[in-house]
């Protein structure tokens, strides 16, 4: 699951891939893996405390948008979640570089892989509200 956190003039938080880890280098959404016992937004809140150090009350997030995706033999669906409101600035906790930027500037060709359906769906989706 993915975090699409929005700051108040409307950027979107993205977060480098560190050296070491698979995608290294590549950009994406906040999130991770939802543990067994875990709600979907209680392991969104989780994930971006672990890995941004923010505070996220799991009423805070919104679901948004369901993104198919195929690993090989596994297809699953994405979920990214709308967070627009949290406690603390986010900082690199796992040694990732984090960056704001606008949606419509964020640089598809360097995202990981799936980030890039989710960037696509966000935008289709920020184009149908505008239409």
């Amino acid at each position: 699951m993915a975090g699409v956190l929005l700051d108040p003039v409307g950027r979107v938080l993205l977060a480098q891939r560190p050296p070491g880890k698979h995608l290294a280098g590549m950009w994406e959404f906040p999130g991770g893996k939802l543990e067994p016992h875990e709600t979907p937004a209680a392991g969104l809140a989780r994930e971006l405390h672990e890995e941004l150090d923010i505070q996220v009350e799991p009423a805070h997030a919104a679901p948004l948008i369901q993104v198919p995706w195929s690993y090989g033999e596994h297809a699953l669906l994405l979920d990214a979640w709308r967070v627009g409101r949290w406690r603390g600035s986010p900082r690199s906790m796992e040694g990732q570089a984090l960056q704001w930027l606008r949606l419509q500037d964020v640089p598809e060709s360097l995202l990981a892989p799936a980030d890039r359906e989710i960037l696509r769906a966000l935008l289709a989706a920020v184009a149908g509200q505008v239409s």
